[in-house]
């Protein structure tokens, strides 16, 4: 069982400029792996639900610039310790194996803003979503009032997390070196607020 620490409290919020004038956040030791075939997704996913480890998790969409028009999830990204999968959606659609973790109960999955996600999941497929534990309300209990990933990390960790590669074409026929770290890291980002945040007790 995991509890949120009551020692620990945090500034309650960080003024864009600060962000900016922090190092970012950058990770050189980690492994980011591409999912284009069911068949790789289907080991990812075993290698995910494996161990008992805490998940990250995040989703990325084509951005819209059209009124009226919208997309469905093209990517989604899990990491498990040094190691991101990123399932491309747009490519495998969504398998069977994904379901069964994204509805495995005993798999934690952390993420931010999840009511988002979702949303944008059952616009792909209807399926049960459980084990999920939203940041944004974990953060309140140490005095941040932020709800933004890169807000909350740069209070929590002193680093700026960049946003780029936001609103760029997540369907492309491949992701560029810059597109994967940016989907990478919000996924490891959320695991380690949330391993900051939490003790075992």
């Amino acid at each position: 069982m995991h509890t949120v620490q009551k020692m620990q409290t945090y500034r309650e919020t960080i003024l864009k400029d600060e962000i900016e004038a922090l190092p970012p956040l950058v990770y050189t030791d980690r492994k980011i792996v591409v999912i284009e075939t069911v068949r790789d997704a289907v080991n990812a996913c075993k290698v995910l639900a494996e161990g008992g480890e805490v998940l990250g998790f995040d989703t990325e969409t084509k951005p819209s610039f059209k009124k009226g028009v919208s997309h469905k999830i093209a990517l989604m990204q899990i990491s498990k310790g040094d190691v991101c999968y990123l399932f491309r959606l747009c490519k495998i659609e969504f398998p069977q194996c994904l379901v069964e973790l994204l509805g495995n109960g005993n798999v934690t999955k952390v993420g931010l803003s999840l009511r988002d996600d979702f949303q944008q999941i059952r616009r792909r497929r209807q399926c049960e979503l459980k084990g999920f534990i939203d940041i944004q309300k974990l953060v309140p209990a140490v005095g941040i009032k932020e709800l933004s990933l890169r807000k909350i990390y740069a209070i929590m960790f002193g680093k700026k997390i960049s946003k780029a590669q936001q609103l760029t074409n997540w369907e492309a026929d491949s992701l560029d070196e810059k597109q994967q770290m940016y989907a990478a890291i919000d996924a490891w980002a959320c695991v380690e607020i949330y391993e900051k945040l939490t003790v075992d007790s």
